[in-house]
């Protein structure tokens, strides 16, 4: 073997240097002519990768005590905290509850409310800057005795003024900025390129009438260019547009990038994806332009509900009542079902395609990611180690755990209205693709919408979408660098014409490794007939175990593993990993489309369940002990030419 293995290399260089000769005679004859180009071929196949290779799973929807809504009702975490618990480091709770991440989040964005953004933490400190005007030293003598009574005192008090004054009651005072600088220094201090990122942020807290259009603002940029600007808050106005004025001007004066990104349209009354603006004027190019440029991503999922679609405006989808929360909002205004389209993702992505239609521009073609909105500086989006929406309701026997109010304030005589905290979910988290973990790498898969949702599992998904995949690319060894170069991610656009083939998806899942196998992969499909007409449907597409689709064109249940009265489930069915190759046959290229991957997992038990049996306590009635955890990719869309 020796001797053979010499005399090839023998012959390999004796070759070379005679190819070596030939070229150079070649070279002179041809010297005339000028030098070729030629490509370099570099031993390493990777140098030239330039595509996203890693997830990332973060929250981008976490407050602390510097909420107000957080601070005074019992949360004393920071947002030091907040980074250090992301982090993985054990963190004692706000009631004294040692709290640790199973794995540790890869990054993280505080993102408190701008409305008297620190007002705890100065009340706590007896700031100099709450005693200016006759406002702050109002609610700083109510705290003043330190007790639960006289917080939640200091909280009605703020609520009640919030609602009801139209601007910040401590204008002038240079509370808020005393204060934000504060936030942008713990981002700083705890953003550690390559190993954790601390994106800088807040939500803007836009609730006319009581109707949800929050916003959370993240910036790409670091404390020297944050700190130029003071967050725009509701005080300054209630209307989304007057925000993207705000966005934008912060760009033209610092050079820095920013965008915000929507929650909760379930608690907006049919506002957050409404045909008219917040003036009341029907939603134009110019508005769509605004909207698609300032918020390319939408919260999909979170503790306060579900908002990928709704049982009512899905029928025929068996999997869309899933943390739906449709009583009401924070105000006084009855929820009715005419409302609904306005409020969910799927409906607002069909809706959008007629717009496009009528002037060019989509204002809902956006991506999705999952967060927590958790007040308590923790983010927990697990079934097994779930702090809660509020400190007040954190980890324990107390019946407020599970009865606490969150909508139905306004109607405390109409208990239809009621949603408590028990019907809250423990989600969820912000997965995205990119090649680092940096506030520039995550900051980009945000804005170009390579991202995707989930409720609180880890599990991995992949989705190209192309014109020329075929079934054998599932398999390539360079499936992620074939999909780039011959289609587009999640989050893409595809363009068709007349001669266009349908268009082909891959789709690639990988389970939570601390979690629950893989049920099924579904894909999800929106068009807009020639005729205007909206439609969906949603199709099985991979699925664990021998499972047959019956006559009734269904895939019949996974089945359920889940033990109730022990907490547990087993991976006994299920699968760690599903693919599929998906053609739409039914394609028209004429039409308007758009297609998201969905996940779920096997049924797994619900932190209600978890909670039951920690502290001995009835599981309540009216809601499984088990769900369905998942995920949602962000849609593809193709456009006719």
């Amino acid at each position: 073997m020796a001797n053979f293995a010499t005399h090839q290399i023998y012959h390999v260089i004796f070759l070379g240097c005679t190819l070596s000769l030939a070229h150079q005679a070649v070279s002179q004859e041809l010297g005339d002519l000028g030098s070729q180009p030629t490509e370099k071929i570099e031993y390493s196949p990777y140098i030239n990768d330039d595509f996203p290779n890693q997830v990332f799973f973060g929250d981008t929807h976490l407050h602390t005590a510097y909420s107000a809504d957080a601070g005074l009702v019992g949360a004393i975490l920071t947002p030091d905290d907040a980074y250090k618990f992301a982090k993985g480091e054990e963190i004692t709770s706000s009631n004294g509850i040692p709290a640790r991440l199973q794995q540790p989040l890869d990054w993280l964005v505080v993102t408190d409310h701008a409305e008297n953004l620190g007002l705890p933490i100065a009340l706590e400190e007896d700031s100099p800057a709450l005693l200016e005007n006759e406002w702050g030293r109002k609610i700083s003598e109510i705290y003043a005795p330190r007790t639960d009574e006289s917080r939640a005192l200091s909280y009605d008090t703020w609520m009640q003024d919030a609602l009801n004054i139209v601007t910040d009651p401590l204008a002038g005072t240079g509370f808020s900025e005393a204060m934000w600088p504060r936030v942008t220094a713990a981002a700083e201090q705890h953003n550690q390129p390559g190993a954790f990122t601390a994106l800088i942020g807040y939500e803007w807290t836009s609730g006319p009438n009581g109707n949800n259009l929050h916003r959370n603002v993240i910036f790409r940029d670091g404390k020297a260019l944050a700190d130029q600007i003071i967050p725009f808050s509701a005080y300054d106005s209630e209307d989304p547009e007057a925000l993207w004025d705000w966005l934008e001007n912060y760009e033209s004066l610092t050079g820095g990038q920013v965008l915000a990104i929507p929650h909760n349209g379930n608690l907006s009354n049919g506002l957050m994806f409404d045909d008219v603006t917040l003036s009341g004027e029907p939603i134009d190019r110019t508005y769509a332009l605004r909207r698609q440029r300032w918020e390319p991503i939408y919260e999909i999922t979170q503790i306060k509900g579900d908002g990928e679609a709704h049982p009512l405006l899905s029928p025929q989808d068996d999997f869309a009542d899933y943390g739906t929360w449709d009583k009401g909002s924070f105000g006084p205004e009855p929820k009715t079902n005419d409302m609904l389209p306005k409020e969910y993702a799927r409906s607002a992505w069909k809706r959008g395609m007629a717009y496009e239609d009528d002037f060019g521009v989509n204002p809902f073609k956006f991506g999705v990611v999952g967060s927590t909105d958790s007040h308590t500086g923790l983010s927990t989006a697990q079934e097994s180690n779930f702090f809660g929406k509020v400190s007040l309701v954190e980890p324990s026997a107390n019946p407020h755990r599970f009865e606490e109010r969150i909508t139905g304030r306004f109607t405390p005589d109409d208990p239809s209205d009621d949603l408590t905290h028990a019907d809250g979910l423990a989600a969820g988290l912000a997965a995205v693709w990119a090649r680092e973990n940096t506030r520039e790498g995550i900051w980009d898969a945000l804005m170009r919408k390579e991202v995707f949702a989930t409720t609180g599992t880890r599990m991995r998904v992949r989705v190209f979408a192309g014109f020329g995949f075929t079934e054998d690319d599932l398999t390539r060894s360079d499936f992620a660098k074939f999909g780039y170069a011959n289609g587009v991610p999640m989050g893409g656009d595809l363009i068709a014409d007349a001669q266009t083939r349908a268009p082909k998806l891959l789709v690639r899942a990988l389970r939570d490794p601390n979690g629950a196998n893989l049920d099924r992969v579904q894909i999800v499909k929106g068009w807009r007939t020639k005729t205007g007409d909206l439609h969906e449907q949603v199709f099985d597409v991979a699925w664990s175990d021998d499972r047959v689709v019956g006559d009734d064109n269904k895939l019949p249940l996974v089945g359920n593993t889940v033990d109730v009265e022990t907490a547990t489930y087993r991976n006994s069915i299920g699968s760690p990993f599903l693919e599929a190759f998906w053609e739409d046959r039914d394609f028209d290229p004429g039409q308007r489309a758009f297609y998201y991957v969905r996940v779920l997992e096997i049924p797994t038990p619900r932190w209600t369940t978890f909670d039951a049996l920690m502290f001995g306590v009835d599981r309540p009635s009216h809601l499984k002990p088990w769900q369905q955890e998942r995920a949602y990719s962000s849609p593809i869309w193709v456009t006719p030419k």
